[in-house]
């Protein structure tokens, strides 16, 4: 008996590992291979099945629900589960996916508890849960199943239901919003311009103090839970009617004002994307805020 493997999928080295660490701990046993983009997972599919299928949506080459419709024009692929990963959770875009056959979304970002959960749903209705505990004696695999996800996102008809914003009185003021951001920027970006930050636990509503190709220095009103670092999250600015989901993780928290009561949050959000087309995005908002006179000290 061959073991049981899963393909990740992901041009994000961090969101790569951050899978692969969470199959590791919770599926002993299970192989675990990688592709850094849709074009790599496509030659590594045509050589070689896999029992499970873990997939980006946005990346440079072949996106992945470009790989999804490839795969499932292979005889050897059509019914091989297929799950996308994705900050994209908007109906047209979930619509489009299971027309192409997704067998499941994970949204980004993710907890560990909902990556394992996604995952044993997929291994057993494929009915590789039980190999893999087989493999694997000593640690028990086999627990009660969530509900189906396209289902839930479906409710079982062509309506999807889109992501809950966050509460309105959650949103800071703009005159609070403001003086937040007080303090001058010392680096070119699209200072003052509003998004939403979403955590693992939480969506919060944010404004960009400064930004450049590696990273973003946010501002958040303080709240429950503190954001973690490393904790992976996604940046969503809206420029134009469309939006534009940035992945990253958190690499720095501290206290915006010099006091243990502060209200306000600066929080350093490093960028993993490699896609081409969210690195012009972000030349664009760079570019934007270049040709803004912002004050930089000691200048």
């Amino acid at each position: 008996m061959g073991k049981v493997s899963v393909l990740v999928v992901d041009d994000a080295p961090f969101i790569r590992d951050l899978v692969k660490k969470g199959l590791r701990d919770h599926f002993p046993g299970l192989q675990i291979e990688e592709a850094v983009n849709g074009r790599k997972a496509q030659q590594f599919l045509a050589r070689q099945a896999v029992d499970l299928i873990l997939c980006d949506w946005e990346m440079p080459e072949l996106s992945g629900i470009e790989l999804l419709t490839w795969c499932r024009e292979q005889d050897s692929l059509k019914t091989t589960p297929f799950i996308m990963v994705t900050s994209r959770g908007d109906k047209d875009n979930v619509v489009q996916a299971i027309q192409a056959g997704v067998s499941d979304f994970i949204g980004k970002p993710f907890s560990n508890d909902q990556l394992v959960s996604k995952v044993k749903k997929a291994l057993s209705r494929a009915g590789k849960l039980e190999a893999l505990a087989a493999q694997a004696p000593q640690r028990s695999l086999v627990g009660s199943m969530p509900n189906d996800s396209l289902a839930a996102l479906t409710g079982g008809k062509a309506e999807v239901v889109r992501p809950a914003a966050a509460p309105a009185a959650t949103r800071p003021a703009p005159a609070a919003a403001a003086a937040a951001l007080a303090a001058p920027a010392t680096r070119s970006g699209a200072k003052g311009q509003q998004g939403q930050l979403r955590l693992p636990s939480a969506s919060l509503p944010c404004v960009i103090k400064a930004l450049s190709l590696k990273e973003a220095l946010l501002v958040v009103k303080r709240g429950t839970p503190l954001p973690q670092v490393l904790e992976s999250a996604v940046l969503d600015l809206e420029e134009d009617s469309d939006v534009a989901r940035l992945n990253g993780y958190l690499h720095a928290v501290a206290a915006l004002e010099p006091k243990p009561d502060s209200e306000w949050l600066q929080l350093t959000f490093r960028f993993v994307d490699r896609d081409p087309q969210k690195l012009d995005y972000l030349s664009r908002l760079i570019a934007r805020g270049s040709s803004q006179k912002h004050y930089v000290p000691g200048a």
